[in-house]
């Protein structure tokens, strides 16, 4: 198939630029996977609209405040001393192994950035989320990093020099990841809003560089609505990394080619997924992360004839009609309205059908629902 018949028409409007006032207020699209019929829901209706015995299994990743802002001090030569010039934008995208604080990163202006370069990472002052590189040469330096790899499309590996505590700098200093559709006021990257409301209420192990944005909508008092209606509600980890921020540059989906990311299955998910295969219960999954994380999984075990046990690995895989498009786990998804022409329509369009999907979407424009991270959402059973 072609990544162009998966394109829609979307006014910009509707392009969400602040979560609803009340978290999980949002508007839901309940669409039948059988029948392709679809109703206008509230995402509340959830767990009446959910079975005693189902399992929902929630992605608990935790969003970093990973886009920085540093300055360069260019190449040492044998005649001169680094000195600091220009601003640079750093947007970490995922945590290397080893023994040493290595990250996948994009940059910008990647052209300036190469290969042995180090940036300087500043403390800011109150007020002033995104001060100019002059303002930030006079301010004590928190973090130092030095460019060991050079990608392509601004893509760069980092190796930070040891400090007592990263995380406490990055939490300091660092700014949530808002996609590029999400605006915000100029040298402002984001706000005290979303610093809570681009955070799921159940997330825990943190390293995404985005949100698995399905998880938005839950609220302490739908998490128990749902355990009263006997749903059992499990969560996996998947850190979203690098292909969150690719588009997609191939005509063909069979061309597409996927980042993989970091999950881990924990032992008291993989034995509520078994018992609930063993039982004939339906495994809901949050979010086109979780989903693609558990298909893995399947597929996984399938090749190899191990049993579904707890552990950790990576994924690459790429779910659309036509490739991978047989889910062996899962049975219904909640999921965000998505990008035109995105892997994560693919996604949706192969565990319900490109007709019904698109369907779907054109009556959640002609309504007027909110799209993308901070928008409404769709359920699929």
């Amino acid at each position: 198939m072609l990544v162009s018949d998966f394109h829609y028409d979307l006014p910009g409007e509707l392009i969400a630029q602040h979560p609803p006032a009340v978290r999980g207020a949002s508007r839901m699209l309940a669409l039948s996977r059988t029948t392709g019929d679809f109703a206008d829901r509230q995402f509340a209706d959830l767990p009446q609209l959910l079975q005693p015995g189902d399992l929902l299994i929630l992605n608990d990743s935790r969003v970093l405040p990973a886009r920085l802002y540093a300055t360069r001090s260019g190449l040492r030569t044998q005649h001169n001393s680094p000195t600091p010039t220009g601003q640079v934008e750093v947007l970490l995208t995922q945590r290397l192994p080893g023994e040493h604080n290595d990250w996948s990163a994009l940059v910008k202006p990647a052209k300036k950035v190469q290969h042995g370069e180090t940036l300087h990472f500043h403390a800011t002052n109150p007020g002033a989320p995104c001060p100019d590189s002059r303002t930030w040469v006079e301010q004590p330096t928190l973090l130092t990093a030095t460019v060991t790899a050079a990608g392509e499309l601004g893509e760069r590996t980092l190796r930070f020099s040891p400090v007592e505590d990263f995380h406490e700098i990055l939490d300091r200093i660092g700014h949530m990841p808002l996609p590029p559709y999400i605006h915000r006021e100029k040298n402002q990257p984001d706000t005290p809003e979303d610093r809570d409301r681009y955070q799921t209420v159940f997330s825990r192990e943190r390293g995404s560089a985005a949100a698995p944005t399905a998880g938005l909508h839950f609220t302490p008092d739908i998490l128990a609505a749902l355990r009263r209606r006997g749903v059992e509600v499990q969560t996996l980890t998947l850190h979203v990394g690098l292909g969150t921020f690719q588009p997609v540059r191939a005509e063909r989906t069979q061309d597409i080619r996927l980042h993989a990311e970091p999950y881990t299955l924990p032992a008291a998910t993989a034995a509520a997924i078994v018992a609930a295969q063993k039982e004939s219960r339906r495994i809901i999954a949050v979010g086109t992360t979780t989903t693609r994380t558990l298909e893995h999984i399947a597929r996984s075990c399938e090749s190899t004839g191990q049993p579904i046990a707890a552990h950790s690995g990576s994924t690459s895989l790429f779910l659309s009609p036509g490739l991978n498009a047989d889910f062996k786990l899962v049975q219904g998804l909640l999921t965000n309205f998505h990008l035109p022409s995105s892997t994560l329509l693919m996604l949706v369009s192969a565990f319900a059908g490109r007709e019904a999907v698109l369907r779907a979407y054109c009556h959640a424009v002609a309504e007027r629902y909110c799209f993308f991270s901070y928008g409404d959402c769709m359920l699929i059973l």
